[in-house]
């Protein structure tokens, strides 16, 4: 992906309420509001919230603002929180996309 192109994709997102981005650390996604990033994809995150998805269930935790480094960002969407899905089907959903990483 050219850097013109991640370019035009995040400054779209900086429009959008709210993102997903899922990280590198097993099952866990961040959700919040796009406020800055640069040409390594490297973020900044208003009012983000770190989502966990375990074997003891599903966790998250405020963090506020933060900084996330590029290299650490598996992919970036719309915050999907809107949906509301029964716990097999959250599991079946992010065992898919584990897979897909592979």
């Amino acid at each position: 992906m050219s850097q013109q192109t991640i370019h035009r994709t995040l400054s779209k997102a900086i429009l959008k309420p709210s993102v997903r981005i899922k990280l590198k650390i097993w099952n866990t996604y961040l959700t919040g509001k796009l406020v800055k990033f640069d040409n390594y994809m490297n973020l900044i995150v208003k009012d983000a919230k770190e989502i966990y998805f375990g074997r003891g269930g599903k966790r998250s935790k405020d963090l506020g603002t933060c900084m996330i480094r590029g290299a650490s960002i598996i992919f970036i969407g719309q915050d999907r929180e809107k949906l509301v899905l029964g716990m097999d089907d959250e599991e079946k959903i992010m065992y898919r996309e584990e897979t897909e990483d592979i």
